[in-house]
């Protein structure tokens, strides 16, 4: 099974190691969820920062 994979200059999404930019291709995958989430108070006060910037809150 093949994986969707992002290219990193361009941003462009490919199957191949390489894009056709010449930029190497990393996998695009979200972390594993954890119930104890070490960074997750910080990720959501950046959120909440973001949001409040956006005058959303």
């Amino acid at each position: 099974m093949r994986h969707i994979l992002k290219c990193t200059s361009c941003g462009k999404y490919t199957l191949t190691e390489e894009c056709s930019c010449g930029g190497k291709t990393l996998e695009n995958k979200p972390p594993k969820y954890s119930p104890e989430d070490k960074f997750g108070e910080y990720r959501r006060q950046a959120k909440e920062e973001e949001r409040k910037k956006q005058d959303l809150i």
